[in-house]
């Protein structure tokens, strides 16, 4: 059977963009701390041990870094974690490890490189 509509591509795009990555979606789940901030290949002088993640079942977070608290909801398509803090734009992060201890992200702010290394709770 051939199928080559756009009808049929974008309904098969929807359903790989959907089960893409249910596994990552099962393993944000849960409360993480920050462990290791590199920027540009050293160490940071952001406070990796301020920082916090929540990640609920139901695609809410909170981002906490030292007082400064963040809520809104989440979404994973592809190994890139989207954000959208309540009231704001989505934002995106690369999610580079992800398994049932570690959560490692790649960012890129203002043309340079971090990483945030993060352990659960």
């Amino acid at each position: 059977m051939k199928c080559l509509s756009p009808i049929c591509i974008l309904v098969l795009s929807l359903i790989i963009f959907a089960c893409g990555n249910t596994e990552n979606n099962k393993l944000i789940i849960g409360n993480w701390k920050g462990a290791q901030w590199v920027v540009g290949g050293q160490p940071s002088e952001n406070m990796a041990n301020l920082t916090s993640f929540s990640f609920d079942s139901s695609g809410a977070y909170t981002y906490q870094y030292g007082s400064s608290k963040e809520t809104g909801t989440y979404k994973i398509a592809n190994d890139e974690l989207y954000t959208t803090p309540n009231n704001e734009l989505e934002m995106m992060v690369k999610i580079k490890k992800l398994n049932g201890d570690s959560l490692v992200f790649e960012m890129n702010r203002g043309g340079r490189s971090e990483e945030l290394t993060l352990i659960r709770k």
